[in-house]
């Protein structure tokens, strides 16, 4: 969402029109889901229900939406086109909160919920409901659907028909968060929603597979994308086995390519081939040719998606593509240059710039003129152990993988090739053992 938009009623959302980067309308938005947490903690915003056309409600995640300007909704343009099924941990801000009874903790006083507002924390893209807005005394709910949009009374306090209305922060209030002593999938995901992936994929490997399965259908696809590649190859095939194919298919497209790719390969070759069916054509596209080369080449290890710049593209728009959250460091240490078409596999690569290098150059500097030629690209069937030394000789953290006809095929980064040179158990140790 846009800077200067730091605080939106949720109200205020229901019915706005949602449109792609082109200005092409998708759809319009229905609700807001969220996931509520133990102690009273803020709930964090997961995305969207959005109406499309034809009348199918589907998921928007919050980190696919750029802005809301207007009174209008934007969207980064990529849009799973699924139907919305609501998953155990998620709750409905207007179907499941609003009107709800709830209790001021100051005062051991009921009130009734009007509207709830949703923050963004500074410089980063996830958003928590933060204040609601609630009604004293048992006057009948004051929301009314109105051409499919709620319009509740809304203000900072004050007298209404029905009894005095305040605005207070979420934690003021209680009858909304999970039981701090409930059992189930959806108090433990709670409980672990602050672990790294790593993390959490280490305490999952050491659930029974009940609790397992219960704890990966309640999360959402991209965390359970980002657990599924820190877990062992069984545990991978298990859970992605309990999903629905339609969810198995979203999963594996939230995964990097490479990780995907690889548990892909565990799967009977008809399960493959049904999974594939399921995805967006370019990600099962993507697959497919990662799936084409052997697991210990340079190919089989690399991702297709670095960033990728046209000559003419200028400093600022490479640190612009560094400064995505969703890249991991290694990918972010450089963006190398082709020309057109810009997806792998690209037009001819012309070179690297290094992040170093972004640093040191004017914003208007175009990348053509900061490029390394020095240094030349690996064929995408080159052995591991010649990727190995390739990093190590040159101390660097990802080396571009290039074709016979000069197009950029994708990048192998270090915590690839560490994945394929550690003991196959290493995902075993407790990471609170390691010393530190």
């Amino acid at each position: 969402m846009p800077a200067g938009t730091s605080r939106v009623f949720v109200s205020h959302l229901s019915g706005v029109r949602v449109f792609d980067p082109n200005g092409d309308q998708v759809g319009r938005v229905r609700d807001v889901v969220v996931m509520l947490r133990v102690g009273g903690r803020a709930p964090r915003v997961l995305g969207l229900v959005v109406e499309v056309v034809s009348r199918r409600r589907i998921f928007l995640p919050i980190t696919r939406v750029t802005g809301v300007e207007s009174g209008q909704v934007i969207t980064t343009g990529v849009v799973n086109m699924r139907r919305f099924e609501q998953r155990p941990s998620e709750t409905l801000v207007l179907g499941e909160l609003l009107d709800r009874r709830v209790t001021l903790v100051e005062t051991g006083e009921e009130v009734t919920v009007l509207d709830v507002s949703m923050v963004r924390a500074a410089a980063r893209r996830e958003w928590t409901i933060d204040k609601v807005f609630v009604r004293r005394g048992k006057g009948g709910p004051l929301r009314r659907e109105i051409t499919g949009r709620v319009l509740p009374w809304r203000g900072g306090g004050g007298r209404r028909a029905g009894g005095e209305t305040l605005t207070v922060p979420w934690s003021a209030v209680t009858g909304f968060s999970l039981d701090e002593h409930a059992q189930g999938a959806e108090a433990l995901l709670a409980t672990f929603e602050q672990l790294r992936a790593a993390d959490l994929a280490n305490v999952l490997h050491h659930l029974s597979p009940k609790r397992r399965a219960e704890v990966a259908a309640a999360l959402d696809d991209d965390r359970l994308a980002d657990v599924l590649e820190e877990l062992p190859d069984d545990d991978q095939v298990e859970i992605l086995g309990k999903l629905k194919q339609e969810r198995a298919a979203d999963v594996l497209e939230a995964m990097d390519p490479d990780d995907a790719a690889d548990l892909l390969a565990e799967l009977p070759e008809e399960e493959q081939e049904r999974l594939l069916g399921l995805m967006e054509p370019h990600e099962a596209a993507d697959m497919r040719r990662l799936m084409s080369y052997e697991e210990r080449t340079a190919g089989g290890l690399m991702t297709t998606e670095p960033i990728v710049l046209r000559p003419d593209a200028t400093v600022a728009d490479a640190l612009a593509r560094v400064r995505n959250p969703d890249l991991s460091p290694a990918l972010a240490a450089q963006v190398y240059v082709c020309r057109p078409p810009d997806e792998t596999p690209t037009g001819t690569y012309l070179g690297t710039v290094h992040f170093q290098r972004l640093l040191r150059d004017p914003p208007f500097t175009l990348v053509s003129a900061l490029i390394d030629s020095d240094l030349q690209p690996l064929p995408p069937d080159t052995p591991l152990s010649a990727v190995t030394s390739f990093l190590a000789a040159y101390n660097m953290v990802s080396v571009p993988v290039v074709d016979d006809g000069g197009s950029l095929l994708g990048a192998v980064t270090v915590d690839d090739v560490l994945d394929h040179l550690l003991p196959e158990d290493w995902r075993e140790t407790e990471l609170h053992e390691v010393p530190r």
